[in-house]
């Protein structure tokens, strides 16, 4: 098994909305896109925020991986699970 270090310097930005007024909806996360927190910015603060933290954007919500734990606190305040 090959031993891998968990990089901090590794930024990810996923959008998954936008609501009115110019908000942005994303997932941030540090080291593994796999592991994010939602937040809600301003449109400029958002583009600020990305330029700071010098993020790899990924692709839209829609790419995420499909299966039982493969949703965001966004999905449940919009759609009924099981």
């Amino acid at each position: 098994m090959e031993d891998q270090q968990f990089d901090v310097t590794r930024k990810f930005v996923r959008v998954t909305g936008e609501r009115d007024g110019g908000l942005v909806e994303f997932e941030f996360s540090v080291g593994e896109p796999e592991l994010a927190v939602e937040l809600v910015m301003p449109r400029a603060a958002f583009a600020a925020f990305c330029a700071d933290n010098r993020v790899t954007l990924l692709e839209a919500a829609s790419a995420r991986p499909e299966g039982d734990f493969a949703w965001n606190l966004h999905d449940a305040t919009h759609q009924r699970f099981r």
